[in-house]
Parts: C-alpha cells; structure tokens; sequence
C-alpha cells in the first residue's frame, strides 16, 4: 500500500502585516558596527598626534607658568650690602605673561573632550573647525605673552643705547 501524504497550507490572515527592519547593513563589510566606525584612515592617526600633542603642551605650558610664577632672585646692586629681590611681580609683562601661560594651559584641558570626539568621530568637520580657530586664537594669545617677556629680558640685558 502506498501511504497518502497530506499537504496542509496555513495562510496569514489579512489584518496581520509585516513589518520590515529600518537596519542598514553594508553587504561589502558585514562586521557590524566595528567595522562601520573602523573608517577614517589618516584622519584617526592626526587625530591622536593632536591629541598627544595637547597633553604635552598641557604638561610644558602649566611647567613654564609654575617656574615663572615661583622665580625670585636676589641680585647685587653696586655692592653686596646693598641688595634687592626680583620676582616676576616686579614687571606688568611678566605677570602678563603667567596669566597668558595659565590661560593657555586651561584652554587645552578643555579643548581635550573636543580632541576625543575627532578621535572617535574621525570623519566629522565642525570639532576639528572649532579647534582650528580656538587653537589660533590661543597661539595668538602665547606668542604675544611671549615676545613681551622676551623684549622685557632683552632690555634687561642689553639696556637701551637711546636712553642712556
């Protein structure tokens, strides 16, 4: 005898519907969400060196502050007995250049979540342009502190001819 098989369809009913998936999968990588943040290439690598960068400058600019803000010295006037304390309160352009200093350190301890988010998001524009023209602005403001303390120092040394 020849067994008899049966063939059963089940169809949907017409008030259920299908609902589709909004998830976009690249079919060229397939790895899911590492390989999607994966990209950037050369940009991710700047974007590190910029953020090692800012650690060093970090650690040099709140040095050279510190050493300026604790300098004093004890200088000899004509004599030994007569002598007089220089500090760097003793100039308005050095303490100029402290408060410069300090303000640059404090800029690039805040500019360091805006370098994590390049890190991160290598391919984004508007971090790396806030940046660009806030790190401008704070070299403007270091070279200015800078040179003044340096025209001081060289007066210092070299006297001017002009006034006698």
């Amino acid at each position: 005898m020849a067994k008899e098989s049966t063939t059963i369809e089940v169809g949907e009913p017409s008030t259920v519907t299908k609902s589709t998936s909004h998830v976009v999968v690249d079919e060229k990588k397939k790895k899911g969400f590492v390989a999607a943040t994966a990209g950037g290439g050369y940009k991710r690598g700047l974007a590190i060196f910029d953020f090692l960068l800012r650690l060093a400058a970090i650690v040099t600019t709140i040095t050279s502050s510190s050493v300026m803000y604790t300098a004093e010295e004890t200088l000899p006037f004509f004599t030994q007995f007569l002598q007089f304390q220089a500090g760097y309160d003793d100039f308005a352009t050095f303490q100029f250049f402290v408060i410069a200093i300090a303000m640059v350190a404090s800029y690039l301890v805040l500019s360091l979540p805006f370098s994590i988010v390049t890190i991160i998001r290598p391919l984004a524009a508007a971090p790396r342009l806030i940046l660009l023209i806030s790190d401008t602005v704070v070299v403007t403001l270091a070279t200015s502190a800078a040179a003044a303390a340096a025209a001081i120092v060289y007066l210092a040394h070299n006297g001017n001819p002009n006034t006698n």
